[in-house]
C-alpha cells in the first residue's frame, strides 16, 4: 500500500518513531502519514520491537528511561570558538582528556559549559563514571584557494593507446597534467574509484560498490608498479605477453559501438599483479609497505580478509559459514591463518592503487592544478560486499537507502544500499564514518560527496517493501558535518555536495554556511520566483560547482540534437507521448538561444551552440566551473541511463565522437573543439 493510502499510525507508535528520528509523515505535497507496517520495520532495523501495542508502550517507556538514565549521550560534537552547555548535574565533575595529550578539568557548577578554545580533535569527555566521545570541529570547511575550471569525467572511459581495455591511473595522470600545464585547468573531477563486488559478470556502476574505503586495482597502470622494472626477464616476457592480449581487447573497445569489458581487463590484470607481487622488494619499498599496513590497520585486515574469503565462499558474507559471517566470528582466525597468502596479495593491492592515486595528484599539483583531483564519495555500499561485512555493526540490516515518489520519479527510487543506523554511528563516535572520510581525502584537493542531503536525512526502504512504503530516518546533522569539517581540515580538502533532487528546506543555507559548496546544472537553474525564468548569470550562488550535465543526465550533444528524447523514447522511458516531450525539449532550446542572444554569446539567427552554453557558465560566479570531457568530441550519449539495467550499456561506454566511434585519449587532446570550450582571458568572469 502506498504511504500516502496507509491509515494514520496509533498516537505511541508515532511517538515511538519520533523518539528514534523516523518521520511521521509522508514528504508529498499533502504531507500523509507513513504507515504502520513501515514504521514497524524500521523500528526494528533501529534494535526496537514494535510488533504490538504492548511493544510499542514498553519500548516507549524503555527509551524514556535511557533518556533519564544517561548521563552523557554517546558523542559529544561541537564546534570550535564556540561555548556549548552540557545538560549534566552540577555537583557532578567534567574531564576532557584531549587526543594529544593532556587534561583538562573543568568545575562543578550550575551549569556546565564546554569552552571555546578547546583544540581540534577526538577527545574523551568523563563525566564521573560516564565517558563520551568529544569531537571539536571548525566552524568551516577548508576553502578552494580560488575560481577555476576543469574536466568533469568517468575514468574507465577514458582510455589512452597504453590502457589495458579501460581507463587507469596512468591515463588519470596523463590527463591532469595536460589539462593542467597545457589549458590551465585547476582540477579534474573523476567518478568514485571505489572497490566494485568482485563477482562475475560485475556491477559496473561505480555507486553501489563493494568497499568505499578501498580503490579498486583493476585501476592499476600495470607498467607504473614499481616492481616491474625489477622483474626477471622471465617474469616480464608474461607480463608483455599479457599486455598484448590486453592491447587486442583495448582494439575491440575502442572498435565502432565498442563497450568496456571489466571483467576481462581484470582478468588480464589479475594475472600480471601476481607475476609482479612475487618480486622481491627491496629494504625502501618493504619499509614503505609495512608502514601503510600499519596506518591502514584494521580496516586494511577485514578488507584483504572479506577478499581472500569472498574467493573461496562467494561474495554473499550471509551464506558463507557461520563462524566467518561476522569479522569476530568464530572461524576468523583460522581462516586469516589458511588463506595467509591471499589475503597478503589484496593487502599489497591496496598498497599499490594507494601509491598510484598519490602519484596522480603530485602529478596534478605539479601541473599548477590549484586544486588537483576531486575524488567522488558514493552514498553506500553493495549490501553484499567488503564493508557491508566489515561494518554490519553499523549498519542497518533488512533496509535499502532510496528516494521518496517525486514529480520525476512517481514510483520512488530503491537504491539497493544498506545505510548508517544513527543511533550506533554515534556510539561508535562516528569513527566508521570519520575513516571513510579521512581515506576519500587522502589523494584529493576535493572530495564530492554523492547525495549530500543524507547527511541530514535518508529515506530508508524496508526489505520487501515497494518504494513508495518508505519513511525519512533523521541523522544528527550538526554530528555529521562537524565530523565531516574535521576530517577536511586535517587533509586541508574542500568539500562539493551533489544537492540536486528533492532538498529539505534549510540544508542548503546550513551547507552554506559550513562552507560546502553545491552542485548547479544549467538546465536546472532557473528563477521561481519569477515563473521559472532562466537564471541570468549573476543569479547564480558562488558556492557551488557549476556544470552543463552530469553522468546521470543527457550529453549536451545529445540535448541540442534532441538525441536524448529520441533514446528514452526507444527504451520505453517517457512518460508522455514523443511529439510532447520533443516540444518541450524544442521550447527549452528556444529559450536558451532567445537568452544567450540577449546576453551577446550567439550571433543573431546563430544556432544554439555547445560552446555559448560553456561560455555562459563561465560568466557565473560559480567557484569551478566543470566540463564534460566528451563534450570536447560532441559525445551525445550518457555514461548511465537511470530507469534502465540491461537495455543500456551503463558505465560500459568509451568516450566517442559525435559518430560513435572511440577516441583515445591522445585523440581527445588534439580536438577542435577543446579550446572553444574552456574559459579564454576575453570570457572569464574576473
Amino acid at each position: 500500500m502506498p504511504a500516502e493510502d496507509a491509515p494514520p499510525p496509533p498516537p505511541e507508535l508515532v511517538a515511538l518513531a519520533r523518539a528514534y528520528g523516523v518521520d511521521v509523515r509522508y514528504p508529498g505535497v499533502d504531507g500523509r502519514c507513513v504507515g504502520a507496517r513501515t514504521l514497524v520495520a524500521v523500528l526494528g532495523a533501529l534494535g526496537v520491537a514494535a510488533g504490538s501495542a504492548e511493544e510499542v508502550r514498553e519500548a516507549l517507556e524503555r527509551h524514556r528511561a535511557e533518556q533519564r538514565g544517561r548521563l552523557l549521550p554517546p558523542c559529544v560534537v561541537v564546534r570550535q570558538g564556540r561555548r556549548t552547555a552540557l545538560d549534566v548535574p552540577a555537583e557532578v565533575r567534567l574531564r576532557i582528556e584531549l587526543e594529544g595529550g593532556g587534561v583538562w578539568e573543568l568545575p562543578r557548577g550550575h551549569a556546565h559549559w564546554l569552552p571555546g578554545d578547546l583544540p581540534l580533535g577526538r577527545h574523551r569527555l568523563r563525566a564521573d563514571s560516564a565517558e563520551a566521545v568529544l569531537i571539536v570541529a571548525p566552524e568551516r570547511l577548508p576553502q578552494l584557494p580560488g575560481r577555476s575550471w576543469g574536466f568533469l569525467a568517468q575514468l574507465y572511459s577514458v582510455l589512452s593507446e597504453r590502457s589495458w581495455g579501460m581507463g587507469d591511473l596512468g591515463d588519470l595522470t596523463e590527463l591532469v597534467q595536460w589539462a593542467g600545464a597545457e589549458l590551465g585547468a585547476g582540477f579534474v573531477q573523476i567518478n568514485p574509484l571505489h572497490q566494485a563486488l568482485p563477482a562475475a559478470p560485475t556491477d559496473p556502476s561505480p555507486y553501489r560498490p563493494s568497499s568505499r574505503r578501498f580503490a579498486d586495482p583493476v585501476h592499476l597502470r600495470i607498467e607504473a608498479v614499481p616492481e616491474f622494472a625489477y622483474a626477471t626477464y622471465a617474469s616480464r616476457e608474461q607480463v608483455e605477453e599479457l599486455e598484448g592480449r590486453a592491447r587486442r581487447l583495448r582494439g575491440e573497445v575502442l572498435a565502432h559501438d565498442g563497450l568496456i569489458d571489466r571483467d576481462a581487463v581484470w582478468e588480464l590484470k589479475r594475472e600480471a599483479l601476481e607475476i609482479l607481487h612475487d618480486v622481491p622488494r627491496g629494504p625502501g619499498r618493504q619499509a614503505a609497505y609495512e608502514a601503510y599496513q600499519r596506518r591502514e590497520g584494521e580496516w586494511l585486515r577485514r578488507h584483504a580478509l572479506w577478499n581472500a574469503l569472498a574467493e573461496v565462499h562467494g561474495t554473499n558474507w550471509r551464506h558463507w559459514p557461520k563462524g566467518l559471517r561476522h569479522p569476530e566470528g568464530s572461524h576468523i582466525e583460522q581462516a586469516e591463518k589458511e588463506f595467509e597468502e591471499s589475503i597478503e596479495f589484496h593487502r599489497w593491492l591496496a598498497w599499490q592503487v594507494d601509491q598510484q592515486l598519490a602519484e596522480a595528484q603530485r602529478a596534478a599539483e605539479d601541473a599548477g592544478m590549484p586544486v588537483g583531483l576531486i575524488h567522488d564519495l558514493a552514498v553506500g555500499v553493495h549490501p553484499d560486499g567488503a564493508d557491508a561485512w566489515a561494518l554490519q555493526d553499523v549498519l542497518a540490516a533488512g533496509i535499502s537507502t532510496g528516494a521518496p515518489p517525486d514529480a520525476f520519479n512517481a514510483h520512488g527510487q530503491d537504491w539497493g544500499l544498506p545505510p548508517w543506523r544513527p543511533d550506533a554511528l554515534a556510539a561508535a563516535g562516528y569513527a566508521p564514518y570519520a575513516e571513510l572520510l579521512r581515506a576519500a581525502a587522502r589523494h584529493a584537493g576535493a572530495i564530492r560527496i554523492d547525495h549530500v542531503m543524507g547527511l541530514f536525512r535518508l529515506w530508508w526502504v524496508p526489505e520487501g517493501h515497494a518504494p513508495t512504503e518508505g519513511a525519512y530516518v533523521r541523522y544528527d546533522a550538526e554530528a555529521m558535518l562537524g565530523v565531516l569539517a574535521l576530517e577536511a581540515h586535517r587533509a586541508g580538502t574542500a568539500v562539493i555536495g551533489e544537492d540536486l533532487g528533492t532538498v529539505e528546506p534549510g540544508v542548503r543555507e546550513e551547507l552554506h554556511e559550513r562552507g560546502i559548496l553545491g552542485t548547479s546544472v544549467l538546465w536546472f537553474e532557473r528563477d521561481w520566483q519569477q515563473g521559472g525564468a532562466i537564471l541570468p548569470p549573476n543569479g547564480w550562488r558562488t558556492e557551488c560547482l557549476a556544470t552543463l550535465t552530469t553522468h546521470d543526465l543527457p550529453s549536451t550533444a545529445a540535448r541540442l540534437s534532441g538525441e536524448h528524447v529520441e533514446l528514452r523514447h526507444r527504451l520505453g522511458l517517457l512518460a508522455r507521448p514523443l511529439a510532447e516531450e520533443q516540444a518541450e525539449a524544442a521550447a527549452e532550446l528556444a529559450e536558451w538561444k532567445e537568452e544567450l542572444a540577449r546576453l551577446g554569446l550567439l550571433k543573431p539567427g546563430e544556432s544554439l551552440t555547445m560552446q555559448a552554453l560553456y561560455a555562459f557558465l563561465h560568466r557565473t560566479p560559480a567557484e569551478l566551473v566543470g566540463v564534460w570531457l566528451p563534450d570536447l568530441v560532441g559525445d551525445p550519449r550518457p555514461q548511465n541511463l537511470p530507469g534502465t539495467w540491461d537495455q543500456y550499456p551503463n558505465w560500459r561506454l568509451p568516450i566517442a565522437d559525435a559518430t560513435g566511434t572511440p577516441v583515445t585519449l591522445e585523440r581527445l587532446v588534439t580536438s577542435a573543439e577543446t579550446m572553444s570550450v574552456i574559459p579564454t582571458p576575453t570570457r572569464a568572469v574576473p
